[in-house]
């Protein structure tokens, strides 16, 4: 798996009746949908600042491939400020490259995740060295901010961390720091930080009270952690962990 990959997953969608919740997500997603009928397209999924609730379509398969956050940049080679909230077919942004791909990836079902990498490792040998430091640097800025990134066995309660403070450890300006973000991640510092940390309390919502949560994943209190949550998920967290959700809408993408 190649170094700006986080995570692969593959699975199937055969009941329209289910709720998919797709979460604020900071990261760029790839992904690979074959119908029913044989069609199969590679679309991308921006950086997602707000959650979203959708009727899925029936898919034989769907495969997807997230990015490291600050990594795809160089690997679609596009500012990922322009895919925010949005999801675009690959093809506009590498042209028939990602035809070629698709049609590939829909004659090997099975290998799917393999020609991504492939791919994607394709693109990290035309990068230029600056490119690849670039994402280096924002990968250890990532690193201090995301809550979510943590080691288990690490002191987590109280230890938001201050968007000044990332940057004067990288020996950059904060105003570089938001530049950076901006184009590689998509998202300014502060605001991957909010998403960081609800989908840190999503992943860990039930196993303690709203209090304690709020404070491991570095919320000055409970209601800090209401507010944020409210704002990107558009439910309160007891609503949220009741099934109590936004009307859904059909899956267009």
């Amino acid at each position: 798996m190649s170094v700006w990959v986080e995570e692969i997953s593959e699975s199937a969608v055969d009941d329209r009746s289910i709720v998919h919740v797709r979460e604020p997500d900071p990261a760029t997603v790839l992904a690979f949908r074959a119908s029913e009928e044989g069609h199969g397209d590679l679309m991308v999924l921006g950086p997602r600042t707000r959650a979203s609730y959708l009727t899925p379509k029936v898919l034989s398969r769907c495969v997807t491939v997230r990015l490291r956050p600050g990594w795809a940049r160089a690997a679609l080679g596009v500012p990922v400020s322009e895919l925010v909230d949005r999801v675009v077919p690959l093809r506009e942004l590498w042209g028939a490259r990602a035809d070629l791909l698709a049609e590939r990836m829909k004659d090997r079902p099975g290998e799917e995740s393999a020609l991504i990498d492939e791919a994607l490792l394709g693109r990290l040998a035309s990068c230029s060295p600056a490119d690849l430091s670039q994402a280096g640097l924002l990968d250890a800025a990532i690193g201090r901010l995301s809550v979510s990134r943590r080691p288990p066995y690490a002191t987590r309660e109280g230890t938001a961390p201050r968007v000044p403070d990332v940057a004067r450890d990288l020996g950059i300006s904060e105003r570089h720091l938001r530049t950076l973000f901006t184009g590689a991640v998509g998202v300014a510092p502060k605001r991957f930080a909010r998403i960081d940390r609800v989908r840190d309390v999503l992943a860990r919502a039930g196993t303690g009270s709203w209090a304690s949560l709020a404070a491991e994943s570095g919320y000055y209190d409970q209601s800090h952690l209401t507010a944020d949550f409210r704002s990107v998920m558009g439910v309160s967290p007891g609503a949220f962990m009741v099934g109590e959700l936004p009307a859904t809408t059909t899956c267009s993408a």
